[in-house]
């Protein structure tokens, strides 16, 4: 048998006479399935053996990422099934149910289910890969693990705390015995694979909402509804992670883990809130090393080099603004990135500290202590910096202790909420800042936004919906005749059409008539109009410049300046 496969695959010009003679020889030693070995060794992929496999045994292949897959099919295999033989249901027709399976050569799940289950079980075949996504999407995350726990836990015994030592968590290196500890680290794995920034626990009453905050939007994954038994263990090993108190269970908590998955560590920020039907977690997943890069953040090269001449003069204030959630720290880090030399001294004051740049001193503020952004800003100009980034500015005291650095002689970084560039200097006269002080040291307002990129593997020429975006919202001189792109969806993206952000800006850089307009105390409005007339390219502008140019779409430049609008 093992040879006829080899001997078609000579056949077919998939491998080569000395492939097989290799791998035959490899095979005799490892005992495993001589189609493993082909494919261990490199010299044919799995989907093009399955294929071969198939056809000899008259079976059909099966691409999964085309399959649409009925509820009460998969109710049809328990769990514990479907992962132990890594199958995954396909059809339910005449009692006949199709699943679909990697190794074609492995049929004792087929007696194993027709003995326990009472169907007629067919296979068709279909890579281990796709079925292991698909067990996943559908079961949910971890939901092995659960029954497992639940299985092999005494009820009395399903909420039991759980905790280890280890400082950085091998999220890979776990063993296959059942346990949260194993079940936390496979939510974590699946929320990195899934590119997600953010996890978030909810407990509602008898309800576990689990979802994952990828590219800005937050989606709803997939979990067993037994994971609500077993959330105070959960909780417990997270809190362990982060070195919380495991029985304060009253009060706010915030920490912090290190994991590790392949050669990549992940740091996590984790915040517990007390709610009314039990504690919620929020874990913020941030990676140990970033590298910044001013190409990256999705400026046109006509702002970059805006900005890197703001950049190079000696003292001043660049305010980036946004709501959360903006991109604001990233600009920041990539600005002092861009700064960041030998010959300079550079301390941050953040809260908290979400990246760690080689060659700067960062300082996370502690209110517990009393120390805050403006004890600390009094504090390290006996450090006798060069450049200074202040996390934010939200009260008089820091927003004028930050000007005065400014007015001695340095460089200051700092955010500030507003929704757009022109706000930024009203902002600081209603926090009680003098005109003349604002406009003596900040030399730039940078506003921006993050919009969703469309997915590079789905993408398909489209037209603007007149219906979804109303044609009064687009700038006036844009030619709306041409054409525009949209993400279709496919298993990439996970059918949402689009992959990773970029920004939107708005660069509003000082000049005598901005400078005139602010010491008369001008409205908001009245200093953005005379920003563009300047040369300032609006937000809204520059996000359907984005759309035309098929990095995004009209949806998403609607989503984030709406309120602009």
């Amino acid at each position: 048998m093992a040879l006829r496969i080899g001997d078609i695959l000579i056949e077919k010009g998939l491998i080569t006479r000395d492939q097989l003679e290799r791998a035959v020889q490899e095979h005799q030693k490892t005992k495993e399935f001589l189609g493993q070995t082909f494919i261990r060794m490199g010299f044919v992929t799995e989907e093009k053996l399955l294929r071969v496999l198939a056809e000899q045994q008259g079976i059909a292949f099966l691409s999964l990422r085309d399959v649409k897959f009925d509820d009460a099919v998969i109710k049809k295999i328990p769990v514990k099934f479907s992962w132990h033989y890594k199958i995954m249901p396909i059809r339910w027709h005449d009692n006949v149910l199709t699943v679909a399976t990697s190794n074609p050569f492995d049929k004792w799940f087929i007696d194993d289910l027709e003995t326990n289950l009472g169907y007629r079980v067919e296979m068709v075949l279909a890579l281990s890969s796709d079925i292991m996504k698909t067990i996943q999407k559908y079961y949910g995350v971890g939901a092995d693990t659960i029954e497992r726990i639940l299985a092999e836990t005494p009820h009395e015994e399903k909420a039991a705390e759980v905790g280890v030592k280890e400082k950085v968590e091998d999220l890979e290196k776990v063993s296959d015995a059942a346990s949260v500890v194993k079940l936390v680290n496979q939510i974590l794995q699946q929320a990195i694979r899934d590119r997600a920034t953010d996890i978030h626990f909810e407990h509602f009453r008898g309800n576990l909402a689990l979802r994952y905050r990828i590219d800005g939007i937050l989606y709803d994954a997939q979990v067993s509804e037994n994971m609500r038994y077993l959330y105070s263990a959960i909780i417990s090993r997270i809190k362990v992670m982060a070195n919380m108190d495991i029985v304060e269970r009253r009060v706010p908590q915030d920490g912090r883990a290190k994991v590790k998955i392949g050669d990549k560590e992940y740091e996590l920020r984790v915040s517990i809130l007390p709610t009314l039907h039990g504690e919620n977690i929020a874990i913020r997943i941030l990676p140990t090393l970033m590298l910044f890069n001013m190409s990256d953040l999705g400026m046109h090269d006509k702002e970059l080099q805006v900005l890197q001449r703001v950049l190079q003069k000696p003292h001043g204030i660049i305010f980036v603004t946004g709501p959360t959630g903006s991109g604001k720290t990233t600009t920041l880090y990539t600005c002092l990135s861009q700064v960041n030399t030998r010959e300079r001294k550079i301390i941050t004051i953040e809260d908290p500290v979400e990246y760690e740049l080689k060659g700067v001193s960062q300082i996370q503020v502690n209110p517990k202590i009393s120390l805050t952004f403006a004890s600390v800003l009094r504090s390290i100009l006996r450090h006798d910096p060069d450049i200074i980034m202040v996390g934010e500015v939200r009260d008089f005291e820091t927003a004028s202790i930050t000007i005065q650095t400014a007015l001695t002689g340095h460089l200051v970084f700092s955010t500030i909420h507003t929704n757009n560039a022109a706000s930024g200097a009203t902002r600081l006269i209603d926090m009680g800042i003098d005109p003349f002080l604002i406009t003596s040291s900040v030399e730039m307002f940078i506003a921006q936004r993050l919009v969703r990129r469309i997915c590079p593997d789905c993408k398909e020429e489209s037209r603007i919906d007149g219906d979804k975006i109303g044609l009064k919202d687009i700038p006036q001189g844009m030619d709306i005749t041409r054409p525009i792109f949209r993400g279709k969806g496919c298993p990439t993206c996970n059918h949402t059409g689009y992959k990773g952000r970029t920004g939107i800006y708005e660069l509003l850089v000082m000049n005598e008539k901005i400078r005139d307009l602010i010491l008369h105390k001008e409205s908001a409005d009245k200093v953005q109009l005379k920003a563009i007339e300047t040369g300032m390219n609006p937000m809204v502008l520059d996000g359907w410049e984005k759309v035309f140019a098929g990095m995004t779409t009209p949806e998403e430049v609607h989503r984030v300046t709406q309120v602009e609008e």
